[in-house]
């Protein structure tokens, strides 16, 4: 990898970025407010809160996005704590859209249908579909967010593309080749994937980047299920961040989303792993591609929402007693403390 390829690298993380803004702004704008009004409306069934959470955050491609609105309306007194569970769990299923979309590269095959399937074959159409929509001095308002979204895809899945390319030949490096060997130890890859996704705060950004990667041969499943699981983890400092300064439920509520992760992720890896040691999983020794990262995030979110929906009021206790309602009385006035010494 030359400086070329290591510049085409981060231009093509540039495109990513910025495309996957312009795409979620599109859609923020194009909802109009309806998914605050509804998310504010929200019953106290959480199963509908979980399908709603995954539905906004699918519209909205953040699921950080999302668990920082859940713990503004919190802050404000809106929604109850309880209803906000139901939510972060389903805003982790609605997050793996997008790797999903991302996958769409990775798709192989001469026929004409395959090739149409492919983000590079359409892409372009999109951007010039969107820039036109963008740039109409008299469309609408809702026409514009349309071509923003269009165009956004069309830059994100370009950038996705660069990024792709640019690493192709790490194969060869026996450098990378060996860092990648070493991210195979569940511990070391899982603080990598939660540093990155904690640093470009977000998730669906470094699981494309991860995605990415896939293309040099070199990422095995080995390898890319613990920094999935890091990822899972590492989006927790977005709402983290938000709640500083918030009321007690606000801060509690990030909390949810942390003790999810936590959670799940800790069952995951140790149930995981302990199976590996008698079944021996073969398919930890191959080469992983984009569609097979996606259905890793997936599963690892729709499974640790099932497992842990039941104990959503455990969750809510976990947060109570880390932070508690009312600070413990001294035993001893500050006075009488200072006379006793």
């Amino acid at each position: 990898m030359d400086i070329f390829d290591a510049l085409n690298m981060i231009g093509g993380l540039s495109l990513f970025l910025y495309g996957m803004h312009v795409m979620g702004n599109g859609l923020s704008k194009m909802a109009g407010g309806k998914l605050e009004k509804i998310l504010e409306k929200l019953t106290t069934k959480r199963i509908f809160a979980v399908l709603l959470g995954a539905g906004v955050t699918a519209v909205i491609q953040s699921s950080s996005a999302t668990t920082v609105m859940v713990v503004g309306f919190v802050n404000s007194g809106i929604m109850k704590l309880s209803q906000a569970v139901g939510i972060i769990m389903g805003a982790n299923i609605g997050t793996t859209i997008t790797s999903w979309l991302l996958s769409l590269t990775g798709i192989e095959g001469s026929t004409i249908w395959l090739k149409l399937l492919k983000p590079s074959s359409f892409s372009p159409m999109l951007a010039a579909i969107g820039i036109l929509f963008v740039m109409s001095r008299k469309g609408e308002s809702k026409k514009k967010d349309l071509g923003s979204i269009m165009l956004g895809f069309a830059i994100l899945m370009f950038g996705m593309e660069t990024m792709s390319g640019s690493v192709s030949g790490l194969a060869d490096n026996p450098s990378f080749v060996g860092i990648m060997t070493a991210f195979s130890h569940p511990v070391l890859g899982m603080a990598v994937g939660a540093i990155l996704t904690a640093i470009i705060q977000s998730s669906s950004a470094s699981v494309g980047i991860l995605q990415a990667l896939c293309a040099t041969g070199a990422v095995h499943y080995s390898v890319a299920l613990p920094i999935i699981m890091g990822q899972n983890i590492g989006t927790c400092v977005t709402s983290i961040l938000s709640s500083i300064g918030a009321s007690k439920n606000a801060r509690r509520a990030a909390m949810v989303h942390l003790y999810f992760n936590l959670i799940g992720t800790s069952i995951f890896m140790v149930g995981f792993y302990a199976l590996n040691t008698f079944l021996d999983f073969a398919f930890l020794g191959e080469s992983a591609n984009a569609m097979g990262i996606a259905m890793i995030h997936s599963l690892f979110n729709i499974g640790a929402t099932i497992v842990l929906f039941p104990f959503s009021n455990f969750l809510v206790k976990l947060t109570e007693i880390t932070i508690p309602d009312k600070t413990p009385l001294m035993r001893y006035p500050i006075g009488k403390q200072n006379a006793n010494i």
